[in-house]
């Protein structure tokens, strides 16, 4: 949600603040707006889309050599032209991400000293704030430093000033922002995607920094302003990484990267020949011989994941697992364990409420950290003690698919390294799971070629308004997680439950309009989940079942039945059963007619509670 882009150079900005923006809106917006300095302040807003914004640009020949660029998704205010970022005070502009909690306060004290609003925003209050300060020093670093330090709650912010045409000023505290260093130019992002296409070398700045950034220069002060060193990243993602190439939608080539994905988050195991405890850091192995049981804490998608690893870390290692939703957690009474190890995950590294529930973890005792994030140098892997990189790649679509693969690839070989730990693991169940490991891409691409079926499936779903979704053992958070892709897509309202509850309620809803997925591998379950099956036909339900090859459901008129090739696939299971509910949501979003990659309300990166 929401995205910032800003650039100093000696050339011509604007293209460079709108592909910027571009390469942002997977994040999820609904405004978007731009500051350029020549002369003065030249300010372009639009409703929509960023190609809006673009061709207000052209036709109104915006240019100049530095300026700064938002994407916004609205928290504090409709998504009107006059809430839309940057906000101006006097000669400045200032665009943020973030929630300012303090601002009733702000602005009612603003007011007192004379400033007049033009929006319903927190944001603006920001640039009145800066505004105040510079009329005292003149100095826009010094402002902006004495600024934030009166805000409470979550930021990260670009300012410029007419009165400094060379000069960027940038803040941040509890939402991510990062300095891209060029050859005599230099830019900031929320986002590093939003880079690519000028440097790939990028500076990540910490909680409470605040950054001078000029043509040739980038000074940073710490929280204290005592000016500090930070390092010097090159990113690994190149600039295609992040376009559509031949396929019709980001999320639909995502779903089709997972081999590939796959391949490459697990190339640290598969390469070799024994379970490593180092996979997820230099002090993993003490770290995490010492610990007794396991708390996820995670939001969405990732929670999801988080659900399925607590099944195998109870079956496979032998150690106690609970999943916490992240935005629940901290505000809750609970007994913590200084010897539990507290595993957060999330795509982007910056989920709020995940980095809340971490931070709150700590404050109880609890030091044994475990991040599995997709994006290096995020808050959350800075945060924690051990890390594991999932290699996904840029995931552009909202709606996660081979972040949520990978997730679970990376949570399966946490439990391998603590099975091993624990003495749970013989030698022939180590090269087991390591083969059945090294297979896997290939399995998963073998389950793509379904395609065809599922859509065929997908033209059913048109005219639905709402559907259930089964599972049993650990195939029910995966039929969470089908659920949550279909409602989140094809705006179709769908619930998951254990198939075991049927009788308990859910039941009462199936009729001839109620479709019924199912998820139903081989496993010792399958017995139960075929007598769930027949609670559903003897009500008149049409059943869509995903099973294993050697599972005995056959078609009917009212049984639809895809099979996956080959047989049970043991642990891993759930990972492949994930993709044909991935297809299916996005089929049937296309016969919807939905927006695929934007869907309505939601946002890729959640940066505020």
């Amino acid at each position: 949600m929401c995205g910032i882009v800003g650039a100093v150079a000696q050339r011509n900005v604007v293209p460079i603040l709108l592909e910027g923006l571009r390469r942002l809106e997977y994040r999820g917006y609904d405004s978007a707006g731009l500051v350029i300095i020549n002369g003065g302040l030249q300010r372009v807003r639009s409703i929509g889309r960023v190609a809006s914004l673009t061709a207000d640009c052209a036709a109104q020949q915006v240019h100049g050599h530095i300026g700064i660029a938002h994407t916004r998704w609205a928290t504090h205010g409709a998504p009107t032209e006059s809430n839309a970022h940057p906000h101006v005070s006097g000669g400045l502009a200032v665009v943020h991400n973030g929630i300012i909690e303090n601002h009733e306060e702000l602005r009612s004290r603003l007011k007192g000293a004379g400033f007049s609003f033009a929006s319903e925003t927190d944001t603006e209050v920001i640039a009145h704030l800066i505004e105040l300060y510079y009329r005292q020093s003149k100095d826009l670093l010094d402002a902006t430093r004495k600024a934030a330090a009166e805000l409470e709650g979550a930021y990260a912010i670009g300012v410029v000033s007419e009165d400094s045409p060379n000069r960027l000023v940038c803040a941040r505290k509890g939402s991510p922002l990062l300095i891209g260093l060029g050859i005599e130019e230099n830019f900031i992002a929320s986002d590093v995607s939003a880079l690519l296409p000028v440097t790939q070398r990028v500076m990540y700045l910490e909680e409470g920094d605040v950054a001078d950034i000029g043509l040739l220069s980038v000074n940073v002060f710490d929280a204290a302003g005592n000016k500090v060193d930070r390092s010097v990243h090159i990113s690994e993602l190149s600039a295609d990484m992040a376009e559509l190439g031949n396929y019709r939608h980001f999320m639909q080539k995502e779903i089709h990267e997972q081999p590939r994905a796959l391949t490459d988050t697990l190339l640290i195991a598969v390469a070799q020949d024994h379970i490593q405890p180092e996979w997820f850091g230099f002090d993993a192995a003490e770290i995490l011989g010492k610990v007794d049981a396991v708390t996820f804490l995670a939001c969405g998608t990732s929670f999801h994941a988080a659900k399925v690893a607590t099944y195998w870390l109870e079956e496979i290692a032998g150690i106690p697992a609970h999943a916490e939703v992240a935005s629940e957690y901290r505000y809750r009474t609970s007994v913590p364990n200084p010897n539990a190890l507290i595993v957060t995950i999330s795509q982007s590294g910056e989920t709020a409420d995940t980095l809340a529930a971490l931070n709150h973890a700590k404050s109880l005792g609890q030091d044994k950290t475990l991040t599995i994030c997709n994006v290096p140098e995020s808050a959350l892997t800075r945060a924690s003690r051990l890390k594991f990189l999932t290699r996904a790649g840029p995931e552009i679509g909202v709606a996660s698919t081979k972040a949520f693969t990978t997730q679970l690839a990376g949570l399966f070989l946490l439990t391998l390294v603590l099975a091993k730990l624990r003495g749970r693991l013989t030698p022939a169940q180590e090269v087991e799971h390591l083969t059945a490991l090294r297979s896997l891409p290939n399995k998963l691409q073998q389950v793509l070629a379904l395609e065809p079926e599922v859509e065929a499936w997908s033209h059913r779903f048109a005219n639905k308004n709402h559907a259930l979704f089964l599972g049993r053992g650990v195939h029910y958070p995966i039929a969470l997680e089908g659920a949550l892709k279909l409602k989140e897509i094809s705006y179709i309202h769908a619930e998951a439950y254990p198939a075991g509850e049927l009788k308990h309620g859910p039941l009462a809803l199936v009729d001839e309009d109620m479709p019924v997925i199912t998820i139903a591998p081989n496993d010792q379950l399958i017995g139960k989940l075929k007598s769930n099956l027949q609670e559903v036909r003897a009500r008149g339900g049409e059943l869509y079942v995903i099973a294993d090859g050697d599972v005995g459901i056959e078609e009917s008129e009212f049984v639809h039945v895809i099979k996956l090739p080959g047989g049970h696939n043991g642990a891993l299971s759930p990972i492949l059963h994930t993709v044909p509910l991935q297809m299916l949501s996005y089929h049937a979003a296309l016969q919807k007619g939905t927006d695929v990659d934007k869907p309505r309300n939601l946002a890729k990166s959640v940066t505020v509670e």
